[in-house]
């Protein structure tokens, strides 16, 4: 039986071969919103100047996760990259209204992504599936918006996004 009652954590780690595929694309130098192990950031992501190439896994709360995304297109629109890892839901008011007009790109990934981190019995766990599909949505300030791309992640094992990162 699920455990409704308990508090759930928006504090979850991407994956780190994820982020490393991300990564060797964007070269990322900024994350706004990293994993915290239970410690203080020292900055809040939200009201700090990010840097040129950011990876954004912001927390999946509605509020917070569209304080992000509203950021993340103000960041872009200073001519910096912003990276989303998001859940997928098109049918809101965020993905109608800021994200779809915003997006330089927006890529669909196959399959639910595991994130890491303490689950409701506070043990640490690899093996959290996302409740929803995830996208990553790409805000770039230099790229045309009108021109939405959307395409699919090809979905890999672990084994395979190892081999990537080895390359």
């Amino acid at each position: 039986m699920k455990k409704r009652a308990i508090p759930h954590s928006d504090n979850w780690k991407t994956p780190t071969h994820l982020y490393n595929v991300l990564d060797r694309e964007f070269r990322f130098d900024f994350d706004p919103c990293p994993y915290s192990n239970g410690g203080e950031l020292g900055f809040d992501g939200l009201t700090i100047d990010w840097g040129q190439r950011n990876f954004v896994n912001p927390p999946y709360s509605q509020q917070l996760k569209e304080r992000f995304v509203r950021k993340a297109i103000d960041e872009s629109y200073k001519g910096k990259v912003c990276v989303v890892l998001l859940p997928v839901s098109t049918s809101t008011r965020l993905f109608h209204k800021y994200i779809y007009p915003n997006a330089a790109e927006i890529r669909f990934i196959r399959g639910r992504v595991t994130f890491q981190g303490y689950n409701t019995d506070g043990l640490w766990t690899t093996k959290r599936d996302g409740m929803h599909d995830s996208m990553v949505v790409v805000f770039d300030g230099s790229k045309v918006r009108e021109n939405i791309v959307c395409s699919l992640m090809k979905q890999m094992d672990s084994e395979q996004l190892h081999l990537l990162e080895t390359e």
